[in-house]
């Protein structure tokens, strides 16, 4: 740098950085050294507006004549008043200072429903129910399926078809399950989703009657109750689930075939491949050592075939949630 101070009235600052391999702006730079602040200090925009003006600002955009307003509205009534305190967008920069940038209206909110978590680890302490629909001869057509479904143990406790959703028959159809199955008070939480049938007071009115709790998903949460989607898709994936009913009285005879097999001869995989009659009626441990001693038998039959040793047949769990709050831990 010396030697470009000592030559450039000569040569010119370029040409001697030139000469150099030195950029000018280097050059330039160097000559003129920002000053060094202390540590801890940092310049201050002299653009910036001072804090008991920002305060100011703040506490005139949520008083009362501008706290249902937005800011540019504030903005626009103040300019209107003869007030200009700064741009609509600095406006925005206090408030989101303050954790105040949000809907200034006062309008309804919806409120936060909790997750239902719900365990079950015996029968008759959680039933799930939903409404479907099917198909029937003519366009637009249908005839709803009531479905009440056992968590534990996923066995049909009870099912009705009707022509109409109607609250009438789910309250019936409830009142024969719960006699059916001789729940007592306080023994039972029947869980659904929000459909109108599910949420009008004369169900609710009836399970208070009956001592047993309700349980309702989340709005818009498809899988809030998964065990009576899960029984409504093994029905219409079915194999012999037909593409419409001829009528009300055919609807009926296949339900009622569909639901004796899948309680006494369907092997669910969500316990264990038992019938839910097996785990319903407590057989469950019986069916799980009968299953095992075959397998103990067949190893020592045969010790060569199996190189882990002998298998463990698998037994359904002990526990069935509807939301583990365990796997939520876990995902989040």
């Amino acid at each position: 740098m010396t030697l470009i101070s000592k030559y450039k009235e000569s040569l010119g600052v370029r040409s001697c950085c030139r000469i150099l391999d030195i950029n000018h702006n280097t050059y330039y730079r160097h000559m003129k050294p920002k000053p060094i602040e202390p540590q801890g200090v940092s310049a201050c925009n002299p653009r910036r507006i001072p804090d008991e003006d920002r305060q100011h600002i703040c506490n005139v955009l949520c008083s009362d004549p501008y706290i249902d307003s937005s800011v540019y509205s504030c903005f626009y009534r103040l300019l209107d008043d003869g007030i200009y305190y700064c741009s609509a967008r600095t406006m925005y920069r206090i408030l989101d200072e303050k954790k105040a940038v949000k809907e200034r209206r006062n309008q309804l909110r919806h409120p936060d429903y909790a997750k239902p978590e719900l365990l079950a680890t015996a029968p008759n302490q959680l039933w799930s129910w939903d409404i479907t629909k099917l198909r029937g001869a003519k366009k637009f057509h249908y005839y709803y399926l009531y479905v009440i479904i056992d968590v534990f143990s996923r066995y049909v406790v009870g099912w009705m078809l009707a022509d109409n959703e109607s609250k009438e028959n789910a309250e019936r159809l409830i009142r024969q399950s719960c006699y059916k199955q001789g729940v007592n008070r306080a023994e039972l939480t029947l869980h659904s989703d929000r459909g109108s049938v599910m949420t009008s007071e004369s169900v609710h009115s009836l399970l208070t009657a009956l001592g047993v709790e309700r349980s309702l998903t989340r709005p818009h949460v498809p899988d809030d109750n998964p065990y009576s989607e899960s029984q409504f898709k093994t029905l219409k994936y079915s194999p012999f689930f037909p593409k419409y009913f001829g009528s009300f009285e055919d609807a009926q005879s296949f339900c009622r075939r569909f639901f004796d097999w899948y309680n006494t001869e369907h092997r669910h995989s969500g316990i264990a491949f038992m019938t839910p009659e097996t785990v319903h009626s407590g057989s469950s441990l019986m069916c799980n050592r009968k299953r095992q001693a075959v397998m103990n038998a067949a190893h020592d039959a045969h010790p060569e075939r199996f190189v882990k040793g002998t298998p463990k047949v698998p037994a359904p769990s002990r526990e069935v949630w509807i939301n583990d709050p365990k796997k939520q831990k876990k995902s989040a």
